[in-house]
């Protein structure tokens, strides 16, 4: 019999014996009863704290409390420069198993792309686009890579795998996506995992062969007094561009068998892009109350932690091109008139350290206070003239930093935080961002609804890429001023009836963006954008219903250019075809925005520009699908792009010149291990 199913059967046992005995001799005295109690209560105390010890968690940890150390397997990702976790879900249910594409997946109401996957795509939405201007090449693919703030790390209780598999379209034209996912402890504190994603298409249209691959290996200890968090993430893109297709007509007037047959206008350009990343974060906790042997952790004494963070991150790019195949797509060919080959990296060292005082708990009122201070070290190549005569040469900038959080709780009802960033010296001097959050929660028969107000202002100077380029197409030297955004929302959520409201407000003051020529400019002015967010999920019986719809309004559409109505709705019926065995979805997904001048993309710089020439959208673009989970394997099978050439006008273009996928046929699964 297992110890503590032993002790509680003695304890139990001497309890009833307790009572049996007051109740079979009623004539001890009452001072030897109280002997008698005395005796037994010391007893039972030796009993319980023997019990407590051995059913005490192994798991010990101020970041997780009792319902998370109890999870068979759980998820987070660390805010690695103030010794904070999110937790994270991990993916094994079956709703939204279908939507394959990770920037359909990710952003809410879906994205402006290039047509396929392992394809540039930016958020239809201006709010979930990345502000940062750390290699700014990379911004339309940001939904694919992996970096320190979304590493996952895992603790399970045993071994845990994922793999999942999407095929679609002929073998010739196929995408293709792997993921694979293992996650095991060492220890029950001590663990690591690995997260593998290889996407990719040999392309419906010609040359539109791409491949992004990413590796996150993750490495986490989250002791009592002691957590580390250390990883390596790579990323890696390898895409055909082809610049979208000749003629729209050829599309929206003619139907050709076989897409590939379709002129484009780059049929020998190709980007490729490789990013290292390594880092570790160390935190030591030293609490000022003293610790107790059945204590889990150290979140309810007053503490202070000592921390440190290290990170190292390398990308490079490559675009190559020759005249001959580019027919005349660029007007300018500055170094080299018949072919290019345009390298450039960025590489950044940061070093901060940080320490964080626990005043009370670390759930009360004043949860943490953060203060640290960071230095960073950039180095920049690109080829220029000047590299003829003097070699090559890296530009080196350097940042200094402070920074400051603080957070706090009262029960389950409110919870707020705010955070300071400050650059007094260095390239980004005189740099501010001020973040704060307010969440009110109250719950109506034990249902939470909840109330979350947020805002930012955010100061920030001009990448070092917006202002120095030199390449084969393009060449600016600008000398831009900050931006600044202001930003204020509220968000309004009853998730027991799957409701959720949300409105943004953001004023935005000498906006950097890419004009009507793929070059970057600065707007002197103002540019307002306001949002309103709507989600509803309803179901009756078996039929499920879910809504989302973004409205945006732009006061400059020349400078930010948003569709007025962006929505996506899936409809679907839910049920078992075996009894808590085999459960299936079958339904519909559906995507639509009204009409707008959505961006142009540029493959030299992979990025997307302003235009004003060609209006995309008012198309609804739909798939069906049927999904089913049989104990841990999830099944899919889909029509993607089901509606392609059955209702509506064939204008099914999400960017100018680039058509989106036509009707195909997916195949995927996912089965995960526990042992």
């Amino acid at each position: 019999m297992p110890t503590n199913i032993k002790n509680t059967y003695r304890m139990t046992r001497m309890i009833i014996s307790i009572v049996l005995m007051f109740i079979t001799f009623p004539s001890i005295p009452a001072f030897g009863q109280q002997a008698v109690i005395d005796k037994l209560f010391n007893l039972f105390k030796k009993q319980r704290d023997s019990l407590k010890v051995v059913e005490k968690n192994p798991l010990e940890s101020y970041f997780f409390d009792d319902s998370l150390r109890n999870k068979k397997i759980f998820a987070w990702t660390a805010e690695l420069d103030i010794n904070r976790v999110d937790t994270v879900t991990v993916d094994t249910l079956l709703n939204r198993f279908e939507i394959d594409y990770p920037f359909m997946e990710e952003y809410v109401v879906g994205a402006t792309y290039l047509g396929n996957l392992g394809g540039a795509a930016q958020s239809l939405s201006y709010f979930e686009r990345p502000r940062s201007n750390d290699f700014v090449f990379l911004r339309a693919y940001d939904s694919y890579l992996v970096d320190p703030q979304s590493t996952r790390f895992f603790n399970v209780k045993e071994p845990f795998t994922q793999l999942s598999w999407f095929m679609s379209g002929q073998t010739r034209r196929a995408e293709e996506q792997l993921r694979v996912t293992h996650a095991q402890n060492i220890s029950p504190s001590t663990g690591f995992n690995i997260d593998y994603k290889n996407r990719g298409t040999k392309g419906m249209y010609s040359s539109q062969r791409s491949k992004d691959k990413n590796l996150s290996f993750g490495i986490s200890h989250t002791g009592k007094k002691y957590s580390l968090h250390a990883g390596y993430d790579y990323n890696m893109g390898d895409i055909r561009e082809n610049g979208g297709i000749m003629r729209d007509e050829d599309v929206t007037d003619t139907i050709y068998s076989l897409p590939y047959n379709i002129e484009v206008k780059l049929t020998d350009a190709r980007n490729q892009f490789k990013g290292n990343t390594f880092f570790i974060s160390q935190a030591y906790g030293i609490p000022l109350q003293k610790v107790y042997l059945e204590d889990f952790s150290i979140a309810d004494k007053s503490s202070i932690f000592v921390g440190h963070y290290f990170e190292y991150t390398r990308f490079r790019k490559k675009y190559t091109d020759t005249k001959a195949n580019s027919t005349d797509f660029y007007d300018d060919w500055f170094l080299n008139p018949t072919a290019t080959s345009d390298s450039l990296s960025e590489t950044k060292i940061d070093n901060k350290i940080f320490i964080q005082l626990q005043p009370w708990d670390r759930n009360a009122v004043i949860g943490t206070i953060d203060a640290g201070i960071g230095h960073a070290m950039y180095s920049y190549y690109m080829f220029r003239l000047k590299n003829y005569l003097r070699g090559n040469k890296n530009t080196k900038r350097n940042d200094t930093y402070v920074y400051g959080s603080l957070t706090g709780r009262i029960k389950q009802y409110i919870d707020w935080r705010a955070d300071v960033t400050y650059h007094p010296f260095g390239d980004k001097s005189q740099d501010l961002n001020l973040n704060a959050e307010l969440k009110m929660s109250v719950f109506i028969k034990n249902r939470p609804l909840s109330l979350t107000v947020s805002g930012f202002i955010d100061n920030r100077s001009p990448g070092y890429w917006d202002e120095k380029y030199f390449s084969n197409h393009f060449i600016w030297s600008n000398d831009f001023s900050k931006e600044t955004e202001t930003n204020i929302s509220a968000k309004l959520e009853a998730a027991a009836i799957g409701f959720e409201a949300g409105a943004w407000q953001s004023v935005v003051t000498d906006k950097i963006y890419y004009n009507k020529y793929a070059l970057p400019a600065q707007h002197g002015g103002t540019v307002s954008v306001t949002g309103l967010y709507v989600r509803k999920d309803s179901h009756i019986g078996i039929f499920h219903f879910n809504h989302r719809a973004l409205l945006q309004w732009s006061s400059n559409e020349d400078v930010v250019p948003l569709p007025l109505v962006s929505a996506y709705a899936t409809y679907f019926i839910d049920f078992y075809l075996v009894r808590n065995v085999l459960r299936m979805q079958l339904g519909v997904d559906a995507w639509y925005n009204t009409e707008y001048y959505a961006p142009s993309y540029i493959p030299a710089t992979m990025q997307f520009y302003n235009q004003d020439e060609i209006k995309t959208g008012n198309y609804l673009f739909m798939d069906a699908f049927l999904s089913a989970k049989w104990k841990r394997m999830r099944i899919l099978v889909k029509f993607q792009h089901v509606n392609e050439d059955l209702f509506g006008k064939r204008n099914y273009f999400s960017v100018p010149h680039y058509p989106l996928n036509r009707r195909m046929f997916k195949l995927g699964f996912s089965w995960s291990f526990y042992d």
